[in-house]
């Protein structure tokens, strides 16, 4: 019986969503959002509930409320600091920082119901535009050189030392007593990137063998992997803490996040598949929050930085490939593009996608309901 396997279905109202808030400089502390408990309550915050996360100019210092994807966690650590030096530097205005990090599916969620979060920096764009759509973000987010994605990786598989399983491609996450970890898709960003690349994989492979995209072929794969995952937790971080307890055989995740952890000394060997797809995720400026706390020169500093050669240096030396051509040409020995790579105009793009793989009654679902309980 494998124990922890969740079906997924339940909505992301229901989930506990549990954002911390922590702040950067000298004697702030972590604290619940009350945002994320209204979340996890199906209410709406009174306005008074996000207070301690409202950022106000005030003799000299600034707040900049950041509401980011889990897995970016890391790289913040050491941006972070280096934009406050260079801020305080350039304008002698003192940057502090609250931080939330969880699922990307359950962030988007949480600053729409009131998380007053200033920049969000998501795993999939589909939360960026649930974020437009409800009116706080009103400026065309995608209107930088790199139409607002910040980062970029590609979906890969992580084993254990040794790979005893003798894993290569996707179809061997299907073998008789192989374990696979995946977040889940109803709240988490990467794992619609990570089921994305393993469908996305068998599209490809029809097409190879027969000359054109056979969907049922490609739900098959997705099937078989499904009957082999021992968990589906929340969150890409949660999946990654999962695999790290020494749980699952095999995990589908970012590349990005296996070469973070093999340089942390972690003994996992990446396999990247011959079909995959590369991944792109946004960052926007929350337009009605920075209006209400009045800090936009500050965010749009930072938006900026979030750019520059120093950050996007910060997110290749953690495993990301950056957007930047000149950094990007920097680490290019540290990452093999596989020949099968495809990206989210293969699947149709985003729209479709979200409609027949994760939309309700669609393929992902199908798989759930015919997997059954693990």
């Amino acid at each position: 019986m494998k124990k922890l396997k969740s079906l997924g279905l339940v909505s992301v109202a229901l989930l506990s969503v549990s954002i911390a808030l922590t702040g950067c400089g000298t004697g702030s502390k972590t604290e619940s959002s009350p945002a994320a408990s209204g979340a996890a309550n199906g209410s709406t915050p009174a306005a008074s509930t996000a207070a301690s996360a409202t950022p106000k100019a005030d003799g000299g210092k600034v707040t900049i409320t950041i509401g980011a994807y889990s897995i970016l966690k890391e790289s913040f650590d050491v941006i972070l600091p280096k934009f406050k030096e260079a801020y305080k530097k350039k304008t002698g205005v003192t940057v502090e920082f609250n931080e939330s990090y969880v699922a990307s599916g359950s962030q988007a969620t949480a600053i729409i119901q009131g998380f007053e979060a200033d920049i969000a920096p998501l795993s999939l764009e589909g939360d960026i535009q649930k974020i437009v759509e409800k009116g706080l973000i009103t400026n065309d987010w995608k209107k930088n050189q790199f139409k607002g994605f910040v980062t970029g990786s590609i979906t890969a598989i992580g084993v254990r030392e040794g790979n005893p399983k003798g894993i290569k491609d996707w179809v061997d996450l299907t073998k008789p007593g192989v374990e696979v970890l995946i977040p889940n898709p109803s709240t988490s960003g990467g794992a619609k990137w990570d089921i994305n690349g393993l469908y996305g994989a068998g599209l490809k492979a029809s097409e190879a063998a027969t000359g054109k995209q056979d969907p049922a072929a490609a739900k098959d794969l997705l099937a078989k992997v499904y009957k082999n995952i021992k968990v589906l937790d929340k969150s890409g971080a949660d999946s990654l803490a999962t695999f790290d307890k020494g749980v699952g055989d095999a995990i589908i995740t970012y590349e990005n996040e296996l070469i973070s952890r093999i340089q942390s000394g972690k003994k996992y060997v990446e396999v990247i598949p011959n079909y995959t797809t590369s991944i792109e995720n946004p960052v926007a400026i929350v337009d009605k929050y920075v209006d209400k706390h009045g800090n936009r020169e500050a965010v749009q500093a930072f938006y900026d930085y979030l750019f520059s050669v120093d950050a996007q240096t910060v997110f290749a030396e953690k495993g990301f490939r950056s957007v930047l051509p000149e950094v990007a040409k920097k680490y290019e020995k540290n990452y093999t593009t596989p020949a099968g790579l495809f990206n989210i105009d293969y699947l149709g793009g985003w729209d479709k996608v979200n409609k027949e793989l994760y939309g309700k009654g669609a393929i992902w679902e199908t798989v759930l309901a015919e997997g059954g309980a693990k």
